[in-house]
C-alpha cells in the first residue's frame, strides 16, 4: 500500500466510474432518442473496443519506452474529451466515432495502471496486488450505473455525459501526481507489439469478457423486460460481490496458482450465465448474478498474473498491453455479435451463448503454459 499504488487505485476508480455511468445509459439512449434496435445497441456499446484493441499494444510499447505516467494522464484526458462529445451525438454514426475515441483513452489508462501495479508488486504477491487494484475499477462499476441512472432521471442524457467526462478530468489530475514506476534495468525492451507471453492467457480472457459484454450490454433492457425499475441494483450486487471476493480471497490466484484459479473462474462464469438464461425471473437474475460475480472476481487477476509471470521487466508494459487488448476483443465480439443473438433468440439466448463461450475458454486454458515468475524491483521505493 504505497502512495503510487493508492494514486493508481484512485485514478482507475474515476475512469471506471465514468464507464459504469455509461453502461446502463448508452443502451437507453440508443433505443430512445436515437430510435434504434438491439443490434445498434450492441454497436453503440461495443464501439469503444476496436480502437482500444489497436491502441493497447501500442500503449504497451510506449509504456516500456517512455514510462507509465504519460499513459495515465493522456488516456484519462482523451476519454474526458470524447465523452463530453456525446452531447453532440444526434446520430449513430457520430456516436460511433466518439465511442472509438473513448476506447483509445480507456486503453491508455488500462495499460498504464495495470503495468504500474505489476511494477510495484512483489512477485509472490502479484495476484493479490492485482486483485486489490481491480477493486478500484469494480468500485467504479458498482457506483457508476447507480449514479448514471440517478442523474439520467427521465431524459437528462447530456448531464450524464458531462458528469462522466468530469470523472475523466479528475482521473487525469490524479495521474499528474503519480511518480514514474518504470523499473531501472539495463535490459532493453524487445519492442514486440504483441508479446507472446500474453497471447494464451489473452485468448482465455476473450471467453471470459464475452460473457460480461453480453451481461452488461443487455442488462438494462432485460431488467425492464422482467418488470424491474432498472439495472442499477444488479450492477451494484455484481460489483459488491467482486470487491468482497477480491478482498477476502485476494490471495487465491497466488495460493491456487493462476491457472487453477482461472479454471474455477470460467466454470463459475458459465454456471451463473446459465442460471440467468434459464431461470427467467427476478430471483433467477439475482441468483445467477451472484455466481457470475464470483467468477468475474477471480478471472481477471488470475489470467493477468498468468500473463505477467515470466515476462522481463523491460517488456512488462508490452505484456499488459497485449493482454488488455484481448479484453477488448472479447467485449467487441460480445457486444456486437450478441446483439444479433438478442434479435434472434431474445436476451435469455444471449446469456446462454455467452455461457458456452466461457466453457470454450477452458479448452484454450488447458494449453497455456505456466511460466516461472521473474523477480525485478521497481524504481519506486515503498513509502
Amino acid at each position: 500500500m504505497t502512495l503510487p499504488f493508492l494514486l493508481t487505485f484512485a485514478a482507475s476508480f474515476f475512469v471506471f466510474l465514468a464507464i459504469g455511468m455509461l453502461l446502463p445509459v448508452l443502451p437507453l439512449y440508443t433505443r430512445g432518442p436515437l430510435g434504434l434496435g438491439d443490434v445498434a445497441v450492441g454497436i453503440a456499446v461495443g464501439m469503444s473496443s476496436p480502437t482500444a484493441l489497436l491502441a493497447q499494444p501500442l500503449a504497451g510499447r510506449l509504456g516500456d519506452r517512455r514510462g507509465r505516467r504519460v499513459l495515465m494522464v493522456g488516456g484519462a484526458a482523451v476519454m474526458a474529451v470524447a465523452v463530453a462529445g456525446y452531447t453532440l451525438a444526434e446520430t449513430l454514426a457520430v456516436l460511433i466515432v466518439l465511442r472509438l475515441a473513448t476506447g483509445v483513452g480507456e486503453a491508455l489508462v488500462f495499460v498504464g495502471s495495470g503495468t504500474i501495479v505489476a511494477d510495484l508488486a512483489p512477485v509472490d504477491r502479484r495476484g493479490e496486488a492485482l486483485s486489490i487494484y481491480t477493486i478500484g475499477f469494480w468500485g467504479g462499476l458498482a457506483l457508476g450505473p447507480i449514479v448514471g441512472e440517478t442523474i439520467l432521471g427521465d431524459d437528462r442524457f447530456d448531464l450524464v455525459w458531462i458528469a462522466a467526462a468530469g470523472c475523466g478530468v479528475v482521473a487525469a489530475l490524479v495521474g499528474l501526481l503519480l511518480p514514474e514506476t518504470r523499473p531501472e534495468t539495463a535490459e532493453p525492451s524487445s519492442g514486440k507489439l504483441l508479446h507472446p507471453a500474453a497471447i494464451g492467457p489473452g485468448l482465455v480472457l476473450v471467453s471470459a469478457v464475452l460473457g460480461f459484454a453480453g451481461f452488461s450490454t443487455f442488462l438494462a433492457l432485460y431488467t425492464r423486460e422482467l418488470g424491474m425499475d432498472g439495472a442499477g441494483p444488479i450492477f451494484g450486487l455484481l460489483a459488491v460481490i467482486i470487491v468482497g471476493i477480491r478482498l477476502v480471497g485476494r490471495r487465491l490466484p497466488d495460493r491456487l496458482g493462476p491457472k487453477r484459479a482461472s479454471m474455477l473462474a470460467l466454470l463459475l462464469l458459465a454456471s451463473g450465465l446459465v442460471v440467468v438464461g434459464v431461470w427467467n425471473s427476478e430471483p433467477g437474475l439475482y441468483t445467477g448474478t451472484v455466481v457470475f460475480a464470483v467468477g468475474q472476481a477471480l478471472a481477471f487477476p488470475s489470467l493477468m498474473t498468468l500473463a505477467v509471470s515470466g515476462a522481463s521487466a523491460a517488456d512488462r508494459s508490452s505484456v499488459v498491453g497485449t493482454f488488455a487488448a484481448f479484453a477488448d476483443v472479447g467485449f467487441a465480439i460480445g457486444a456486437i455479435s450478441l446483439g444479433a443473438v438478442a434479435d434472434a433468440a431474445g436476451y435469455d439466448g444471449v446469456f446462454l451463448v455467452a455461457a458456452g463461450a466461457s466453457l470454450l475458454g477452458l479448452l484454450v486454458l488447458g494449453r497455456v503454459p505456466v511460466r516461472r515468475p521473474v523477480a525485478v524491483t521497481s524504481s519506486v521505493a515503498p513509502d
